[in-house]
């Protein structure tokens, strides 16, 4: 999918009044943000669709910069974070327009980022290893395969899944602090919700 196809299948399920995912964090990203990041950190947030992410890490005193493929849900990222009166640089990129410098993360933050195919997942991979000052951590949260079964969100293709094997593949360069599988209950806006079969990752540069 080009970045022209991501933007139009991406706005069209943006286009509307209620925040698809909520307007809360993900719990996962504030359990490791509450154990291993600071105020101050400089944090990327991939792919950041509406904002509730990026926008939480801004209230937590962090500078926080985040892009996404729709502009539709940048846009309302942008409100959302005027509303919660924070900052957030919102760039209208997909991970591959995006511009990555190096070595200037504190973290770099992946939720539910699971339109890569292959291909892209090992260039995320690559370009947030690159991106990291050493010592930044990558954190990661998405869905396993089991994850087809509950139906409650994220990808029906098999290969767009996380299994902890293909993360460790993925995750070679760095430290793997938590690699993670389990269940559980989610609420996360319309699109999120109910018995979620999970992945969490938390790795160091």
């Amino acid at each position: 999918m080009g970045f022209s196809d991501a933007t139009q299948f991406w706005n069209e399920r943006f286009d509307k009044e209620e925040f698809i995912f909520g307007k809360e964090p993900n719990e996962y990203l504030v359990e490791q943000t509450q154990k291993y990041l600071k105020p101050g950190n400089k944090v990327l947030c991939i792919a950041d669709g509406e904002g509730r992410n990026g926008v939480w890490l801004a209230k937590q005193a962090m500078q926080v910069i985040g892009f996404d493929a729709s502009d539709i849900a940048l846009a309302k990222a942008k409100q959302f974070a005027k509303d919660n009166q924070v900052e957030v640089e919102y760039s209208f990129s997909d991970t591959d327009s995006f511009i990555w410098h190096s070595n200037i993360y504190d973290a770099v933050i992946g939720i539910f980022i699971q339109f890569a195919d292959p291909a892209m997942r090992e260039r995320i991979f690559q370009k947030t290893y690159e991106a990291l000052k050493p010592g930044g951590l990558f954190i990661l949260q998405g869905y396993t395969p089991k994850q087809l079964e509950y139906k409650t969100g994220g990808p029906s293709l098999i290969e767009h899944l996380y299994t902890e094997e293909m993360i460790r593949d993925l995750a070679t360069d760095f430290e793997i602090l938590e690699l993670v599988s389990y269940e559980k209950a989610l609420s996360e806006g319309p699109r999120h919700t109910g018995m979620s079969a999970l992945l969490g990752l938390v790795a160091k540069k």
